[in-house]
């Protein structure tokens, strides 16, 4: 039995999930199951927990960016968000996120 999916708005840069578009920014509007919400949630915990990674490893001067391990978890994780994204998301979301080009083309 497939779950019902619902709207959902996401605001990428806060990595918040809301089911109201009046209570708070968003950029993105998306249909989504309980299973996939919970998939983009743990993707946006997971590059909360990178951020403050980032944040510690920046105060090291020596630690050039492209050396960078965190840095490099959190570009993965960003493209994994923007694929669900784009996978769950209205013809809107799906137009704007490939007009970014952050996606990997598929051959």
């Amino acid at each position: 039995m497939d779950e019902q999916k619902k709207t959902y708005f996401i605001d990428v840069g806060a990595g918040e999930i809301s089911q109201s578009a009046t209570d708070s920014t968003w950029s993105y509007k998306i249909h989504a199951s309980n299973q996939e919400i919970t998939e983009l949630r743990e993707l946006f915990n997971q590059n909360y927990s990178t951020e403050w990674k980032n944040f510690f490893r920046a105060h090291v001067p020596y630690v050039q960016y492209h050396y960078d391990r965190e840095n490099d978890a959190y570009d993965s994780t960003i493209q994994q968000v923007y694929g669900m994204l784009h996978k769950l998301g209205d013809e809107e979301a799906k137009s704007h996120i490939d007009s970014m080009n952050i996606l990997q083309k598929e051959e």
